[in-house]
């Protein structure tokens, strides 16, 4: 009987039943015994320092066992790179941004920790008025070589043709150019689970129960701080609500909950509120962006000028360089960005989905838009005509590149031959409509990873690496691998994730989970195979002992020589092994260097804005992407759509502003709008099937934050040629539509 492969099938979640049933277990839900409740206390300044505290109130409020603040401080340590903060928390009297932790309460019950919070009275000295604006600090410096943690591309950069003296001159010689600045305030993750931690010390370990993108990346940051070796540190953390990079690094407010357990001897719980959320644990920063476009009538780019202004918080942690898509996207003989950042008194910055790609493509593909409206080309010839078949800044040829046939497939899905070109002229009843349409693209990346695969005596199969499902399907991906790389039915595979004991996996940031990892797992699958082989040709009680293993076959989870037939469940029960397993560690190879690296999309929307009130609303929306092999459409409908509906929040509807003092108005669900269902109309999405086998042999990419890109452009280009009304700063609201 030959097994079916499941893979690019539509699969149900493995662990869906668990999640809708309430069975799974995220951080706030972990069962430990003994547990006292923390809460934080916040600083109501921008910019200062603290005077003096008063906590004796909060001290004799009933359950409460200890208050933590600068002048009672705990146990940390300053460790450069390895956490969210370049500050230790409670170590000193320093406000740095409004709503810094300055204390933490902890109580014998949450409801108590809490309201003694409310009891502390705290003295401040202002400093002078906090930096808040980009605008008013720009021009920043530019971003340093090392500032991500790691070596990448540079922050700046120009190329130019040969006989070209500089981009300006490149600009002034090209028969039409278009110039436009953009600038979007902060924007915020609102991923459905709380931040909240669990930290339970024994015998000088700690284990930690949290929301973490990254197991064992944040078992080691956490060690850091804590000043223990990264081994005494378990980090567990099956089940994530949502991250979207928020909860990639470590933030103070579990700092300071593993350092309350250890100097109480007791663990201790801390579920962050929704508006302390909004405020501690990271956001995008705020940026300005400009860019300018020379070319000739015909709409071919000669020159490409892009140069960024983004927030930097004086805490850190995570620079913006939203050139990367400006770097590769359109073939142009001429090409400059510089990307810088800006001090500002604001609380910490983060990794927000596709985080550079995505304010940059809504800038770069905002003035494509505009230039095809200038040379009276058609939006899709213009960048069909512009179309890259290598870099433009480093002359590499992509891996695999369809972009393309991404943007035919999606015009013809989509009706794209039925836009009209002059804006406002579609008009149904009190609705202008309108079409738009932009590219995304996403830097497709693998990273070294491990994985488990192990051979179960009951007839089942587990396969493990210490990554994190953040609800992107994870889990189920590596059933799926597993299953499809020894020919098993997937119904007797489990998976084992989010634990950092587990063998090293990435972490789940730039949507390299799948492509770092199925070759792990293939890689486990074959030494797996081989182990189960050497074991039933050496042990005595084998049918097979005493045989040359190249004689026995494995196929479909079954051994097989010489007309003999066994499962590998019956092996393992006749030899008296419960398992047999194999580690595989994978990383990329030489082919990094030789080729551009990329996965692609082309959107198309269709909005309409109200010609009385200035309501926009996306009435249709069609993607289609180059992602390389699909290991489970189901979930890869899930990411696309998912993606497609964070752009068209981050067009229409999401900001956090900031106010002259440094707070974060819309820190809360109520004043921070997210798109809900009424806000969304079917989504069509598409995705071609061309396995990237440079990339890796199964040749899957990363695509969990691709339609992210662009797909804000796309709303922001079809509001135009609805109305007429270019947009450059989000979100796209009504005030700014009504003529």
């Amino acid at each position: 009987m030959t097994t079916t492969s499941p893979v690019g099938a539509e699969i149900d979640r493995v662990e869906g039943r668990a999640k809708v049933t309430g069975a799974a277990r995220y951080a706030a839900d972990q069962r430990v015994n003994g547990k006292a409740y923390g809460y934080l206390v916040q600083s109501t300044i921008g910019l200062g320092s603290i005077s003096s505290m008063n906590t004796a109130q909060a001290l004799a409020a009933p359950g409460v066992i200890a208050v933590y603040s600068p002048f009672n401080p705990l146990k940390l340590y300053a460790r450069q790179g390895d956490s969210a903060e370049r500050y230790v928390p409670l170590q000193d009297d320093k406000v740095r941004f409004r709503g810094q932790i300055i204390g933490l309460v902890v109580a014998e019950s949450f409801e108590q920790a809490r309201d003694a919070a409310a009891l502390v009275r705290t003295q401040y000295r202002e400093e002078g008025h906090p930096r808040t604006s980009v605008a008013a600090a720009a021009p920043g410096t530019t971003v340093p070589s090392d500032a991500v943690g790691y070596p990448g591309p540079p922050s700046k950069n120009t190329v130019l043709a040969p006989g070209v003296a500089s981009i300006d001159d490149a600009l002034r010689d090209s028969a039409v150019t278009v110039e436009s600045t953009f600038y979007q305030d902060p924007q915020n993750h609102c991923a459905m689970e709380p931040h909240a931690t669990i930290a339970e010390w024994r015998d000088g370990r700690l284990t930690v129960y949290v929301g973490a993108q990254g197991p064992q990346q944040y078992a080691a940051a956490l060690a850091g701080r804590l000043g223990v070796e990264s081994d005494r540190v378990h980090v567990v953390s099956p089940y994530v609500g949502g991250g979207f990079g928020g909860k990639y690094k470590v933030w103070n407010d579990a700092l300071v909950t593993a350092a309350a357990a250890r100097d109480l001897g007791r663990p201790v719980k801390l579920v962050v509120s929704r508006e302390q959320a909004f405020i501690l644990n990271g956001h995008r920063p705020a940026l300005q962006q400009t860019v300018k476009l020379g070319a000739s009538h015909d709409g071919v780019l000669n020159a490409v000028w892009h140069e960024t202004d983004s927030e930097d918080s004086v805490v850190g942690y995570c620079p913006n360089l939203p050139a990367e898509v400006t770097r590769a996207l359109y073939k142009t003989p001429n090409l400059h960005f510089d990307q810088r950042q800006v001090t500002l008194d604001l609380p910490p910055i983060s990794s927000m989905r596709a985080p550079w790609a995505t304010p940059g493509a809504f800038a770069l593909e905002t003035a494509m838009d505009e230039l095809a409206v200038k040379t009276g080309v058609d939006p899709l010839t213009l960048r069909l005509r512009n179309y890259a078949t290598t870099s433009p800044e480093t002359g590499r040829p992509w891996s695999s590149k369809h972009l393309d046939e991404c943007y035919r497939v999606g015009a013809e899905r989509f009706g794209w031959a039925d836009r009209s070109p002059v804006p406002g002229t579609r008009v149904d009843g009190e609705w202008l409509v309108g079409m738009g349409m932009a590219s995304g693209m996403l830097s497709a990346t693998r990273a070294p990873a491990s994985a488990r695969v192990r051979f179960r005596d009951d007839g089942t199969v587990t396969v493990a690496s210490a990554i994190s499902d953040l609800g992107t399907g994870a889990t189920t991906m590596l059933a799926i691998v597993a299953a499809d790389a020894l020919g098993v039915s997937l119904k007797t595979v489990s998976a084992e994730l989010g634990d950092s004991a587990l063998p090293p996996g990435v972490p789940a940031i730039g949507s390299i989970v799948t492509g770092s990892t199925v070759p792990a797992v293939q890689a486990a699958a074959r030494d797996a195979i081989t182990a189960l082989i050497t074991l039933a040709v050496q042990d005595a009680a084998s049918p097979f002992h005493g045989k040359n293993s190249t004689d026995v076959h494995y196929q479909e989870g079954r051994l097989e020589a010489d007309g003999r037939s066994v499962s590998f469940a019956q092996l393992l029960r006749a030899v008296g092994n419960p398992a047999v397993e194999a580690i595989a560690t994978t990383a990329p190879g030489a082919e990094t260097t030789r080729y551009a690296m990329d996965s692609f999309a082309a959107h198309f929307c269709e909005v309409r804005v109200n010609r009385y009130t200035g309501e926009p609303r996306v009435s249709r929306f069609t993607t289609v992407v180059d992602v390389g092999r699909v290991v489970n459409a189901k979930a890869l409908r899930s990411q696309l759509v998912g993606g497609i509906i964070f752009g068209i929040g981050n067009a229409l509807l999401e900001v956090n502003a900031i106010e002259d003092n440094g707070r974060l108005a819309n820190s809360s669900l109520a004043d921070y709008l997210v798109p809900v269902n009424a806000d969304i109309p079917a989504i069509d999405t598409h995705w071609l099937d061309y396995p990237d086998t440079v990339f890796s042999e199964f040749g899957s990419r990363g695509m969990g934050e691709l339609t992210t890109v662009g797909s804000s452009a796309a709303v922001g280009n079809a509001v135009y040629n609805a109305t007429g009304i270019r947009i450059r700063d989000l979100p796209i609201t009504l005030d700014k539509l009504i003529a």
